[in-house]
């Protein structure tokens, strides 16, 4: 049983990492296509992808950074994941533009680097 939760959340750190990623990738590209080629700017900068992103990353890194926490005891993941997050929120503040994927490219990367620590202290 015990083995089984840990690989749960094994894989909600996976995903975290796998959705910042994709993030990144949706924003870089989405600033190239927009900017360079004018082409999906309704689509790929619609605000409900932004939040529901940041609604994603909330859920997957408190359900796995949290747990991580409660099994080896390490805030500073914990911390790092909240962190990032918070740039993520920032970006929906800003509005579109290169404020908005400085702090969007910069909070996925801080997320990803948390959930990958968050992997290493387990293990």
């Amino acid at each position: 049983m015990r083995r089984a939760l840990l690989s749960i959340r094994d894989r909600f750190d996976r995903a975290g990492i796998f959705l910042s990623a994709l993030c990144m990738v949706h924003c870089v590209l989405g600033l190239v296509i927009v900017s360079f080629l004018g082409l999906g700017g309704g689509v790929l900068l619609a605000p409900s992808i932004h939040r529901v992103g940041l609604a994603l990353a909330v859920a997957i890194g408190a359900l796995a950074l949290g747990a991580g926490f409660v099994r080896h005891g390490r805030s500073a993941p914990l911390m790092l994941g909240a962190l990032g997050i918070s740039f993520m929120a920032a970006a929906l503040a800003v509005g579109h533009g290169l404020g908005e994927a400085v702090l969007t490219i910069g909070g996925v990367s801080i997320v990803a680097a948390a959930h990958l620590w968050n992997l290493r202290a387990a293990h």
